[in-house]
């Protein structure tokens, strides 16, 4: 019986890990998104400065 509550611990703690690790990288690609869209933002920017400097 001690056995069963075990395993089932184990197997919510793997659960729980899987989920922590789906959130890290979640939080991970959308801060990678947000910068992507900083540098597109930064070299527009820089192409407009270069255009009104010719």
């Amino acid at each position: 019986m001690n056995l069963m509550y075990e395993e089932l611990a184990r197997s919510q703690h793997s659960v729980r890990l899987g989920e922590a690790q789906e959130l890290r990288r979640g939080r991970h690609v959308a801060a990678a998104r947000r910068m992507s869209r900083k540098a597109e933002r930064a070299a527009q920017q820089a192409r407009l400065a270069l255009a009104r400097a010719i």
